[in-house]
């Protein structure tokens, strides 16, 4: 078993071989943990958003929902969901989307892009490479008027999700630095990784 502490705002990835699990613990409550996964054989085969959502039939994940790849074929299946609702279309905060949001002196913020791009890195991913992702613990739902709403989160200290691996898998992870919006409750906080053995 491996276990990791990710300190707040920080980047974190791991190789995860088929049938491991992987467990992500909130630990300080409210804390939004951005995610994407690659097929760790070919990178080109990758997280897609569009293919989740429609094989789930919704656009929140849980218990029993499959990550699915842009070739419609599973990556990881969550297997244990402590908080019950998780985010698939609030995408990941950027230098520009910040600027944009929440005005031009936020340019010099940290935020997930940069954390994907530089653990991504270390696997030869790129811009290009970088798609929708997870936000595993953010609340984002889906107002009346059609409009996504960044609210306070739903998760509370310790809370888990276990997600196993239905291939071999490079998992990427940005431990949201986002200080503008509620997503993690304007303090971003530190999260815990456990890679277990497959049962």
């Amino acid at each position: 078993m491996t276990h990791i502490t990710v300190p707040a705002r920080a980047a974190w990835s791991a190789v995860v071989r088929t049938g491991e699990t992987l467990t992500v613990t909130d630990l300080h409550g409210n804390q939004a943990v951005d995610f994407l996964v690659y097929d760790a054989k070919d990178t080109a085969v990758r997280y897609s958003a569009p293919d989740t959502v429609q094989a789930q039939g919704g656009i929140f994940l849980t218990t029993g929902s499959v990550l699915m790849s842009n070739e419609h074929t599973p990556l990881m299946t969550v297997t244990a969901d402590e908080v019950g609702r998780h985010d698939t279309v609030g995408g990941a905060c950027s230098k520009e989307s910040n600027t944009l949001r929440y005005g031009h002196h936020t340019w010099s913020q940290h935020a997930c892009v940069e954390n994907f791009l530089a653990e991504g890195a270390r696997y030869g991913l790129g811009k290009r490479d970088l798609v929708s992702n997870i936000n595993w613990y953010m609340n984002v739902p889906v107002e009346k008027d059609g409009t996504l709403g960044i609210v306070d989160g739903i998760s509370a200290p310790g809370l888990r999700l276990t997600l196993r691996a239905e291939r071999d898998v490079i998992v990427l992870v940005s431990n949201c630095p986002q200080i503008n919006n509620p997503c993690n409750g304007f303090e971003p906080t530190a999260v815990a990784m456990t890679i277990g053995a497959p049962a």
